[in-house]
């Protein structure tokens, strides 16, 4: 199997152990962590050090690619970021969990994380570094931009688009059709019957316009 490293080591990292020794596609060497000590064992794999030993751990460790563990749509962009700077042809790896249903001709990008119970259904895109949480629901003919996440048990119709940094919250329901736009923040519980404005919190059932929201802030 391809050697693998985990970028974080927090909740979101533990999970990501789980899908891959569930897919049996890839053996992790450890974690690569910006704050925690080197030697942390977590999950039976140690922290090795941070993105600046990136090169010297995928040298002496042979390391095909990896994923990034980490909740946060702004901080998983912000390492991504940095993991391209350092090494420009670094290869991010799909973790897809063996108990996720995903449909015919769905198309996935690079550094995704499908957790277990999720359903893709046909012909839906999910581009690149997205988190599709447990028990969360994609229709068919839908789009899943960049940094996204969709949280636990979020129910997305079909040909739903869902804009680049997004987040959908816990328990969520969008209705077919609707664009949610770059960078909103749905909140959990929330109904989303119409498109959404970019940059913007909704929340409530139906959603409504709460405030702006900036890429990097705090919801």
């Amino acid at each position: 199997m391809k050697n693998i490293v985990i970028f974080g080591a927090s909740g979101h990292a533990k999970v990501i152990v789980d899908i891959i020794e569930k897919q049996g596609k890839y053996n992790i060497v450890g974690f690569i962590n910006e704050f925690s000590s080197d030697n942390i064992v977590i999950h039976g794999y140690k922290v090795l050090g941070n993105e600046f030993s990136l090169k010297d751990i995928i040298s002496s460790n042979k390391v095909y690619g990896g994923i990034i563990g980490i909740g946060d749509n702004f901080q998983r962009l912000n390492c991504r970021n940095k993991i391209i700077k350092l090494m420009p042809k670094f290869k991010f790896i799909n973790c897809i969990h063996p108990h996720s249903i995903v449909g015919k001709e769905v198309t996935f990008g690079i550094g995704n994380v499908v957790m277990a119970g999720a359903i893709i259904n046909s012909s839906t895109i999910i581009k690149d570094h997205c988190i599709l949480n447990t028990n969360s629901s994609i229709d068919h003919d839908s789009l899943i931009s960049d940094f996204v996440s969709i949280a636990p048990n979020v129910g997305i119709g079909g040909n739903v688009k869902i804009g680049n940094y997004s987040s959908i919250g816990i328990g969520a329901n969008i209705f077919h059709n609707v664009t949610v736009g770059n960078n909103c923040i749905i909140g959990g519980g929330s109904l989303v019957c119409n498109n959404t404005i970019a940059n913007s919190v909704y929340y409530g059932s139906p959603s409504k316009f709460i405030r702006e929201h900036k890429l990097g802030k705090n919801s």
